[in-house]
């Protein structure tokens, strides 16, 4: 049997590529109706020009494709107010209105922060005098954020949901999980990395310039942020997502208890599609790959925010029967403030339990949700944890604490949302849950590791190893010079040990 699977990244829909005349924002896609730019082309090209549409209309901005009345907000590059003005003059454009002359830098920090932002000085073009003269090049572009000081490391790097380079972040996430699925570690490391820092930057990459300073960008990792950059998409990319070895590892392991193994050998039979594999006679599925196919649309489906406080509340209750002092944690995305994911976990630990109390907790919660008709699978994988075992140098170590991967009835009037989209009659829904007993000394190291992000654990021991001379996991924190093993109460005792400034989760979605 496979071990249960993290949750793959799934490739945005791609859109259309344009060619001809541009698209217009539809009135759907607009969240701020007053507001109406049109961006200049001169001196910036087509291709950028394009491309800056693109990304301002992704964010909600009205962007129009010729300039009219209706403007109100003009762009451009390298260009003065003065340039501005003679270019509509040499156009015979007649602006009754008087709209906005702004720098491109201005619509950049917008599209960054997804929102329209104030307009200073800096932004401003400046309008001469006598504007017949064009040789004054105007302000110069505002740069982006020093990206010298951006560190190599996520756990120096603060990233919150708020990604304004999706259209980059999306493409190598796409890459690194095909080298996944190859088990081409070393460029899935690449890939991964490149996304991590790209979903921290604070500004949108939008020429090659950008990229300048900025650490796990190699040669590789930039060509394909020209191409997409001059072609709205990567070559490579698109050859991943038609690729047939890809789509069918995507689709296998989707299912619960699949993991590249499983998939190497089905893919290798000659299947494609799920329903071939679940008709196969020949095969042999483990119960874990049942459970998975049994409650496959469920599990598919994301899980929101709003059925992962009502299963915590079910943990909550199921728990506090038993160790009445219980801290129940929610950790992994959900603690990270995403509003959907895949499944939700939750670490437990207990100040006044004895060793007996925690070994016999989760056993006794299942018991208890079996007789209520709430669990509909479980595996308990029994801890294998000693107190004195050094740290893992691993980065991607798994840990040896008590655990359960289950599959939750959650009932859907314990959710407090709209329930128009729930499938008609129906009165529960599967959900994936994994719960972690740690002893409670450890809870601040087993928090830290199990409220991820993946790439922001393995930088943070990466960090702790070639910096600090340190070994973490999601056990202990071991300094090797002092050859002492660190307490910590919370996670910010961890970060502090470390040397690094703390980081809250919701910063932490590397």
């Amino acid at each position: 049997m496979d071990p249960p699977q993290t949750s793959h990244l799934s490739p945005r829909k791609k859109r259309p590529r344009q060619t001809g005349a541009l698209m217009a924002s539809s009135p759907q896609d607009i969240k701020f109706q007053d507001l109406v730019v049109f961006i200049l082309e001169k001196k910036m090209g087509t291709t950028r020009r394009a491309f800056l549409m693109e990304l301002a209309r992704r964010k909600g901005f009205r962007v129009e494709n010729e300039l009219s009345d209706s403007v109100t907000h003009i762009v451009a590059e390298n260009n003065s107010g003065s340039d501005v003005l003679e270019w509509l003059q040499v156009q015979k454009i007649q602006v009754s209105s008087q709209p906005e002359l702004l720098d491109v830098s201005w619509l950049i920090e917008c599209i960054g922060a997804g929102k329209p932002v104030e307009m200073t000085g800096k932004h401003q073009l400046v309008v001469r005098r006598d504007y017949s003269d064009s040789t004054n090049p105007g302000p110069p572009k505002t740069l982006p954020t020093a990206v010298q000081k951006i560190s190599q490391y996520a756990c120096q790097r603060r990233t919150t949901l708020n990604n304004c380079n999706q259209i980059f972040t999306d493409a190598f996430d796409i890459l690194a999980e095909n080298c996944e699925f190859r088990e081409n570690e070393d460029s899935c490391v690449t890939f991964m990395r490149a996304a991590s820092v790209l979903k921290s930057l604070p500004f949108t990459i939008i020429s090659m310039k950008d990229t300048e300073g900025i650490p796990c960008l190699g040669s590789k990792v930039k060509c394909i942020i020209e191409e997409i950059i001059e072609d709205g998409e990567s070559s490579e990319v698109k050859a991943v997502l038609n690729d047939e070895r890809y789509q069918s590892f995507k689709l296998f392991t989707s299912v619960f208890g699949v993991g590249l193994k499983t998939s190497e050998k089905w893919f290798r039979m000659g299947f494609r599609t799920l329903s071939k594999v679940r008709s196969d006679e020949s095969l042999k599925f483990t119960r874990m790959q049942r459970a998975g196919f049994l409650y496959y649309e469920d599990l598919v489906s994301c899980v929101t925010r709003a059925e992962a406080e009502a299963v915590s509340v079910l943990v909550k209750e199921a728990v506090r029967a038993f160790l009445p002092d219980a801290f129940v944690t929610m950790t992994g995305g959900f603690r990270r403030g995403k509003k959907m994911g895949h499944d939700v976990d939750f670490l437990i630990t207990s100040p006044g339990s004895t060793e007996d109390e925690e070994q016999q907790l989760l056993q006794k919660v299942m018991n208890l949700w079996e007789k209520k008709g709430l669990l509909l699978y479980y595996d308990l994988v029994e801890s294998t944890f000693e107190k004195l075992r050094l740290p893992s140098r691993k980065v991607d170590a798994l840990d040896h604490f008590q655990k359960c991967f289950l599959i939750f009835k959650l009932p859907l009037q314990r959710v407090e949302s709209d329930q128009s989209s729930w499938q008609e009659g129906k009165t529960w829904k599967a959900i994936r849950v994994d719960l972690v007993m740690c002893p409670y000394e450890r809870r601040a190291f087993a928090l830290l590791g199990w409220t991820g992000s993946r790439q922001f654990e393995r930088d943070l021991r990466r960090y702790a190893t070639h910096e600090r001379k340190m070994i973490l996991d999601n056990h202990a924190l071991y300094d090797k010079t002092k050859r002492i093993f660190l307490k910590a109460e919370s996670e910010e005792e961890i970060f502090a040990h470390l040397g690094l400034d703390y980081i809250e989760p919701w910063e932490r979605n590397a």
